[in-house]
């Protein structure tokens, strides 16, 4: 079971935040699991996101585009905006909040080749993060093994 959550924003949750969630779960660390939201939520995917994502060999996942929300944050552990948030679309309580930005630009505007540079950068960074956040919780672990004894 789950209990540390990631959460993957973005304006409209329909390209980047969707594709990181997919990525994520598709092998999170153990104990981890992603969601993703929008701060203004499309109606639904962009229509290139799913077929990117079957390129690799995974799926949207199953949730139409969501509006962010302070339940959302709160349970959050780590939040990752997408490079995304202005001042015109960033709302105030995220202003206060640990956020990690990844500028990503917007695939939507890009041409297929495009689409993919940014997909498969995000796959990077999806792996940089699932890294981190496993020898995290070896670390933690550790110094809990090592204080017991």
């Amino acid at each position: 079971m789950a209990d540390k959550t990631v959460l993957f924003i973005c304006v409209e949750n329909a390209c980047r935040s969707l594709m990181a969630e997919a990525m994520f779960n598709a092998n999170p660390p153990p104990g981890w699991v992603a969601t993703s939201a929008g701060t203004r939520p499309a109606s639904s995917a962009n229509p290139r996101t799913g077929p990117m994502l079957r390129e690799l060999g995974l799926s949207l996942p199953g949730h139409p585009p969501r509006l962010l929300t302070n339940e959302l944050m709160d349970v959050a552990l780590v939040r990752v905006t997408m490079g995304c948030l202005d001042d015109a679309s960033c709302p105030a309580h995220l202003k206060g909040l640990e956020l990690r930005d990844w500028a990503l630009p917007d695939p939507a505007q890009l041409d297929d080749a495009g689409f993919r540079k940014v997909r498969d950068r995000l796959v990077r960074q999806v792996r940089g993060l699932r890294t981190e956040l496993l020898l995290s919780d070896r670390a933690i672990q550790q110094n809990l093994r090592s204080t017991a004894r």
